[in-house]
């Protein structure tokens, strides 16, 4: 049993709700009691404290797009468009070097970053899905691990019906690991088939599976798509019955104000991702119109070799701070809806709301602290604020996943930091020297 005594919680559940001088009690993996500090003591005399005198209490936040193995592609190929970065310089990096070992070394880079930035659950997109799965559980990693499929070939697989059954066999094998679970990740429309798509469809329903892609993330998908196929992109999508609330759609930068009905009329969940969309000038979507339309609005990192940040931090302001200028609003997006985004939002988008997301009493001790005691931080009239708007990454000083403290005071507990940094450098001599 641990009492958390920080002297601000933010539960997340009522919106914008801030106690003072409360205490969440945990014991293992779970939430079992929040109360004020003084009855805790009272109650559980025998548990051990953790006592944060300047700090806010927070559920972790939740990244819902990434491909964490391109960690390793960090800063490879900046400043281009989207479409000559991946042909011209992603992809064959991607074919040369894309393996077991690169996957499981990027990833767990990815989750050593995340986590040191208050991240604690991730929904990743990529291939060598067991790989993935690997890293996360080795470093007590909460993930949702999205199978690529595409109809090209890679060094993964050669097709279509090569990818899903890689993932459908990757899903076997962790089957019951409590920190993984499996989603269906058809690439974006411009990469994958009618007939891939409907058989995915049959798929996530038969096994109650969800799914995730990139979705009108560039007016050229657009307009490619009007192309072959006489229509946008989600229109297709629409027609084909991809889009529900199973479906999580990664970057929804261009869309009419039909298509934000239509996707609030399926209930479909947006992944924003807002530092990659400005980086590869895909544009700013309109997630202030999507919310008043009540579709489901979370926020992602996508890529290191696209943002090149893996900083839910860093997104959640720029998120905000967007959202006011797109809308010509100030008061579009405020502090508390930003921070819901990363929060209680993504666990909806993930279906895992009822797990993580918020501190309520019978979920998992998903939890992170950050400390409000610096410069940058002082005065602090409210602490929602504070976070969007003023703190960064280096300020999260606890992390629990399931209970499990994985982060104090700069210190990873639940993975080796120098034999994870040893790698990353081992594949930048390789990739660089074989570019």
């Amino acid at each position: 049993m641990q009492i958390i005594a920080p002297r601000w919680l933010i539960p997340i559940e009522p919106h914008a709700t801030v106690l003072s001088d409360h205490a969440v009690i945990t014991d293992h993996e779970r939430i079992v009691q929040i109360m004020p500090l003084s009855a805790a003591r009272i109650a559980y005399p025998s548990a051990k404290e953790t006592l944060l005198a300047e700090h806010v209490l927070l559920p972790g936040l939740i990244n819902t797009h990434t491909h964490s193995a391109m960690s390793l592609l960090r800063g490879y190929a900046d400043d281009l468009a989207l479409m000559t970065w991946l042909h011209q310089h992603i992809w064959p990096a991607e074919t040369a070097h894309v393996s077991d070992d690169f996957i499981f070394d990027g990833t767990t880079l990815a989750i050593m970053e995340m986590i040191a930035g208050g991240t604690t659950c991730a929904n990743d997109m990529y291939f060598e899905h067991s790989a993935v799965a690997r890293a996360a559980v080795s470093c007590g990693f909460r993930m949702g691990i999205g199978c690529s499929i595409l109809e090209f070939p890679t060094p993964y697989a050669s097709d279509a019906d090569g990818y899903i059954k890689k993932a459908l066999a990757s899903r076997a094998e962790f089957s019951g690991e409590p920190l993984v679970h499996f989603t269906l990740a058809p690439h974006a429309p411009y990469t994958v088939s009618d007939d891939t798509f409907s058989r995915v469809i049959t798929l996530a329903d038969e096994l109650d599976l969800g799914l995730h892609s990139h979705i009108h993330e560039t007016q050229d998908e657009i307009k490619n798509s009007l192309k072959q196929y006489g229509v946008r992109p989600l229109e297709r999508l629409a027609a084909l019955g991809f889009l529900g609330s199973n479906l999580v759609a990664a970057h929804m930068v261009h869309t009419s104000d039909t298509e934000i009905a239509l996707l609030a009329k399926h209930g479909v969940n947006i992944a924003h991702n807002p530092a990659s969309n400005l980086k590869l000038a895909s544009g700013i979507a309109r997630i202030h119109a999507m919310q008043q339309a009540g579709i489901n609005v979370s926020i992602g990192t996508d890529g290191a070799a696209s943002n090149n940040k893996i900083d839910l931090f860093a997104e959640m302001r720029l998120a905000a701070l967007l959202a006011k200028a797109q809308a010509n609003n100030a008061e579009a997006i405020p502090a508390w809806q930003a921070l819901e985004m990363t929060t209680l939002n993504a666990a909806k988008a993930m279906r895992l709301d009822d797990k993580i997301g918020s501190i309520k009493v019978g979920k998992q001790a998903d939890l992170i602290a950050v400390d409000l005691s610096a410069a940058a931080t002082q005065p602090c009239y409210d602490p929602i604020s504070q976070l969007v708007y003023a703190a960064d990454r280096s300020q999260v000083s606890h992390v629990w996943i399931a209970g499990r403290c994985v982060y104090q005071a700069g210190q990873h507990l639940s993975l080796n930091t120098g034999e994870t940094l040893n790698r990353a450098r081992r594949w930048q001599q390789r990739i660089k020297k074989e570019a």
